[in-house]
């Protein structure tokens, strides 16, 4: 909260950049304190730009989680990979996210340095060298030096977004890269989306941590209602639609078990981020190969296409 008139106060946008599944969304509800991204063990769980508002005594940073960079096989991948290249274009500085756990450099990493090196105007980069906590101490020096020859001119700090291992640090780093200028936001507000947004990342992250393999790849979310029933807390109904009638099957699982899981897994999840309880209600239908189609696309709210 701001308290000091007087006091120096810096404000900004920083887009936290990386391949797929190297703990952006973590790394943000570290640094706010709150749950406001999806996370899952599986790349892609984040599928559109969400902002992720801290508000400090001397700074408000407001974070750009994007979709992680990857190589595209249908317009819903292109669409991520336009909304990640798009952040870098809106923002003052940028967090590119790595993961130490790999020894060399991906692909996908190279990618990334590839647009940052397209830009007209690269904005300052600070490199965190992220999951140190699962690498020997011994290890931790040649694998961030391979990383830090992708930009030497980058600011390296080495964290642990799941264990908030050196966060201060990084704060630290980023406030002082930051403009002075008053807030963009309210102090008390977090993120830009609605709740029943953030629920439909939750759900469809639910999705992800418990099909296998390309399944919930292939899932998109609508929020078919979304009502507040006083005591009782929120009514929240669902369709997951699919590409195929085989992955129907599967989502609902041998007499509804699966669908079932995944609700009771989503439901405990919104009603930790909003705070009281919550009736989930979920169907499956299938919409075939929605990912290449653009209708599907603007109706699942994929905002290019609208």
């Amino acid at each position: 909260m701001i308290t000091d008139p007087d006091q120096i106060f810096r404000s900004g946008f920083v887009a936290v950049m990386g391949r797929p599944n190297v703990g952006k969304s973590t790394l943000i509800n570290s640094l706010i304190g709150q749950k406001i991204a999806a996370v899952s063990p599986k790349p892609q769980t984040t599928r559109q730009q969400q902002l992720g508002i801290l508000t400090l005594d001397q700074a408000q940073i407001v974070f750009i989680d994007t979709p992680g960079l990857h190589n595209p096989r249908h317009k819903l991948g292109q669409f991520m990979n336009d909304e990640a290249a798009q952040a870098l274009e809106e923002t003052d500085l940028i967090l590119f996210l790595v993961d130490l756990t790999e020894t060399n450099p991906h692909n996908e990493d190279r990618i990334l340095v590839k647009l940052l090196e397209e830009l007209d105007e690269s904005p300052k980069v600070i490199l965190a060298l992220n999951k140190i906590d699962r690498v020997e101490a011994g290890e931790l020096d040649q694998r961030a030096a391979r990383y830090q020859a992708l930009l030497p001119e980058a600011i390296p700090i080495r964290i642990s977004a799941i264990r908030a291992d050196q966060l201060d640090g990084l704060l630290d780093a980023l406030i002082s890269n930051l403009p002075e200028g008053p807030p963009y936001y309210p102090i008390d507000q977090i993120t830009n989306l609605y709740e029943r947004e953030i629920a439909a990342d939750l759900i469809r992250a639910a999705c992800l941590i418990h099909l296998r393999d390309e399944i919930p790849h292939a899932i998109a979310v609508r929020m078919d209602e979304y009502t507040e029933r006083g005591d009782h807390g929120a009514y929240i109904r669902t369709t997951l639609f699919v590409e195929r009638d085989s992955q129907k099957g599967i989502v609902l699982g041998q007499g509804g078990k699966m669908v079932k899981r995944i609700g009771t897994h989503a439901r405990g999840q919104i009603e930790a981020m909003s705070g009281r309880k919550v009736y989930l209600q979920l169907r499956v239908k299938v919409r075939k190969n929605w990912r290449n189609n653009e209708q599907s696309l603007k109706q699942f709210g994929f905002k290019r296409w609208e």
